[in-house]
């Protein structure tokens, strides 16, 4: 999976929401309540992780994502992108003022080992 890279070096706070359901509109924070905030080696490992996601073929489901991380730089105030996940049908949606459109929706293999960690991670850091 490919994460906008100025955004990524310029992360020093990832956190990480349990959503509870779909934006108003596209493009707008996803709801849910925050899990964890991970910082230091903790977020370049997780981002290291998401970009490892090998990519897949889009699987039907409606998209209904579970988790998403929301990238801060260090002035904390507006993120910088948020990935949703969808385990289900395999979708990533991000958006953000660092997000190209190209990068907007992206396919993972939810079966693959790196997508099964990082589902971990999410559930251990559910509120």
């Amino acid at each position: 999976m490919q994460l906008p890279a100025d955004a990524v070096a310029a992360t020093v706070l990832l956190e990480v929401v349990r959503i509870s359901g779909l934006p108003p509109k596209r493009g707008t924070p996803y709801p849910g309540r925050a899990g964890a905030h991970w910082i230091g080696s903790e977020a370049v490992d997780a981002l290291a992780l998401i970009e490892s996601l090998p990519g897949s073929e889009q699987h039907r489901c409606g998209f209904s994502p579970g988790w998403s991380v929301r990238a801060y730089a260090d002035t904390l105030d507006l993120a910088l992108f948020e990935a949703a996940f969808c385990f289900s049908c395999h979708e990533v949606r991000m958006h953000g003022t660092a997000v190209p459109p190209a990068l907007a929706t992206q396919f993972f293999d939810a079966g693959a080992p790196q997508a099964h960690a990082l589902l971990a991670l999410f559930r251990a850091a559910a509120p």
